[in-house]
């Protein structure tokens, strides 16, 4: 290895020693706290207290406000807090009310019984998703905001690990306390583990971010018209100026698609392989954890090492031929070995796409409308992961196991060819540039 090259790669994992990175971390831990405690977890309680299964897939359906916190970004961008803004700023403000709101309902949460009265449960949960989803939209402008362009790849690394950690202290961490002192003991503890988060804001400085020009003259219909139009009508107006912006969106949208596609069925297939759910579950909490956060690091040291475009386009060629270890797992049936291996590739390679994915998505944020921009981006790239991977049973009904996962490899290839012509589009715009100032 070059000194060059070495010289770089330090600059590389000097970036995760960054003081800056801790905090992400850290957020990144409040932000995966309670996205178990509405899904995985709570479903355990509530088969544990007689609910019904079709009751508790009903359940499901209260962590909606995920698909559309970009509906209320804009408040959360750029509505300041009664006394809190002035005093924290704008950022740390929303971030305390927020996560204060969010332990205050995960305890409410804990107080409930669901073998009583589910609805009280239902309601409640539907309260901390909201909470929880809208406690996402501001840390990720606050990491956005936070860090350099040259540390988002690492940022993103940073907050997938924080998250990966927060989601196993409320699911592994929250059943060991159910087994020693039950459902109440276990939601009040983890109402308290979103002290960090708090704790984690306190000390970390508001990022440096524009102003908000607040309208003060006219009457009340004007100045509500102007903050609609500033808040609501400039972030997507900002992102729309933007060249290809439509052909980045759509980039998004197909950037995971055979990803998700892939996995919306892995876990059918398990099962028709007959794989036992202790197998399953074994060997994805001892490999699938551990690969996923070996990949975001990986791909968070891609983004800081070769930019945004480069690493996308290497993350997105591994994580789609990684997908081809389900045919080859469909073809040698019932094997551990193979199993561990599809489970370890998949989740390295899917770790990698997602931090490379999120940091270019970060690096597309106008730092004026980071939270809004950032929401609309998520919830675009959840449209591929969710509705247009939504055939993956029709179509593994009529192709076939290996024939499926075939298909779900080339998926992806729409989205590698339209970042290659956005790549071609971007090298394009540099030239010129460099010639005019020249």
């Amino acid at each position: 290895m070059s000194q060059q090259t070495a010289s770089r790669w330090r600059r590389v994992l000097d970036a995760y020693r960054e003081p800056r990175m801790l905090a992400v971390l850290f957020m990144g831990f409040s932000s995966g706290l309670p996205l178990p405690l509405t899904f995985s977890t709570l479903s355990i309680w509530l088969a544990q207290a007689g609910v019904s299964r079709k009751d508790i897939g009903l359940f499901t359906l209260v962590g909606i406000s995920y698909n559309f916190k970009f509906v209320w970004s804009p408040l959360i961008d750029r509505l300041p807090l009664p006394i809190l803004t002035n005093w924290l700023g704008r950022r740390r403000s929303w971030a305390i009310f927020l996560q204060v709101l969010l332990a205050a309902a995960i305890f409410g949460l804990s107080l409930t019984d669901p073998a009583v009265a589910p609805g009280t449960t239902a309601v409640l949960a539907v309260v901390v998703a909201f909470l929880s989803a809208s406690q996402d939209i501001v840390i990720d402008a606050y990491r956005i905001e936070l860090l350099t362009d040259e540390q988002q790849g690492a940022g993103v690394a940073a907050t997938q690990w924080g998250y990966r950690f927060g989601m196993i202290a409320a699911s592994a961490g929250a059943l060991y306390a159910v087994a020693y002192g039950g459902w109440h003991l276990a939601y009040g503890l983890m109402a308290l583990l979103m002290g960090v988060g708090i704790v984690t804001v306190l000390l970390t400085p508001e990022p440096d971010a524009a102003p908000i020009a607040m309208a003060k003259s006219g009457s009340a219909l004007e100045r509500t018209g102007e903050w609609l139009r500033t808040a609501v009508v400039a972030p997507f107006a900002d992102f729309m100026k933007r060249r290809s912006w439509l052909a980045i969106l759509v980039f998004i949208m197909l950037y995971k698609l055979g990803d998700a596609l892939a996995g919306s069925m892995a876990g059918t297939l398990y099962v028709s392989l007959g794989f036992k759910v202790q197998e399953i579950a074994a060997i994805s909490k001892v490999f699938g954890v551990m690969a996923t956060l070996v990949g975001v690091a990986i791909g968070g040291a891609a983004v800081t090492r070769w930019g945004a475009f480069p690493s996308l386009l290497v993350c997105g060629i591994v994580q789609n031929v990684s997908t081809l270890m389900y045919a080859v797992l469909a073809h040698a049936g019932h094997n551990n070995f193979m199993l561990a291996l599809s489970i370890l590739l998949e989740n390295i390679t899917g770790g990698m796409g997602a931090a490379a994915a999120t940091a270019y998505m970060s690096q597309l944020c106008n730092i004026r409308f980071t939270a809004t921009q950032f929401a609309l981006l998520t919830s675009v790239a959840m449209l591929g992961r969710t509705v247009l991977s939504s055939p993956g049973g029709w179509l593994s009904e009529r192709l076939g196991w290996e024939p499926f996962f075939v298909v779900a490899s080339f998926a992806g290839l729409p989205s590698l060819i339209l970042l290659l012509w956005l790549m071609r589009r971007e090298q394009t715009t540099a030239l010129v540039q460099r010639a005019r100032k020249s």
